[in-house]
């Protein structure tokens, strides 16, 4: 049998490039697969409401920060652990007006400062003083649309001494994410955020 080392060299070394572009091939579909996975599980698994509740009250009982610092922190506190709170933030009654103006807040920025009472969904809830849960953004006439990856909102009234002086609104880029948990562990928020304000 006859050897031809050049052509053995020259399939050993492109052998050796195709090898490594197959391994780099599997390398970046199993960070895909993994990424994939995660995502999955953190949509599946319970939702750490629980576990955000003593967090929630370490930092409402901090009487060393400002009342705005607090709530920007909470805003932050479930944007970050609640993997579908894309945008998380406070609106007020402002002063005698019937409108609502916008406080802290973690997520993009809004061009929505100010809503008239009865006006998008936080506006609704103001009227209502009920909580508003939508599934679908797109299938409400009376919305405010804030960006266009929004899919889905949860406003939550705030109430002090009975009544309704704020909301915390909740955007979600995920359609129809929201359950009766989200809903219970925001009226949770809201009574703790009240604490602070009377």
């Amino acid at each position: 049998m006859r050897i031809n080392r050049s052509t053995d060299l020259y399939f050993l070394n492109n052998w050796s490039k195709e090898n490594s572009i197959f391994n780099k091939l599997i390398e970046n579909y199993k960070a895909y697969i993994l990424k994939f996975l995660n995502t999955f599980a953190k949509k599946i698994n319970p939702m750490p409401f629980q576990s955000l509740k003593p967090q929630v009250e370490s930092i409402l009982n901090s009487g060393e920060l400002s009342v705005d610092n607090r709530l920007m922190q909470i805003c932050e506190l479930l944007k970050e652990n609640i993997p579908y709170y894309n945008w998380v933030g406070f609106y007020f009654k402002n002063g005698d007006k019937n409108e609502l103006k916008l406080g802290p807040f973690a997520g993009e920025p809004t061009d929505h400062i100010i809503i008239p009472f009865g006006k998008g969904i936080c506006g609704q809830v103001a009227v209502s003083n009920q909580n508003f849960v939508v599934a679908d953004v797109e299938a409400q006439d009376n919305y405010i649309a804030c960006s266009i990856h929004v899919k889905a909102e949860i406003v939550v009234p705030l109430f002090l001494n009975g009544e309704n002086v704020g909301q915390i609104d909740i955007d979600s880029n995920t359609a129809n994410p929201f359950s009766n948990k989200d809903e219970r562990f925001l009226e949770f928020v809201n009574e703790k955020v009240a604490e602070i304000l009377s």
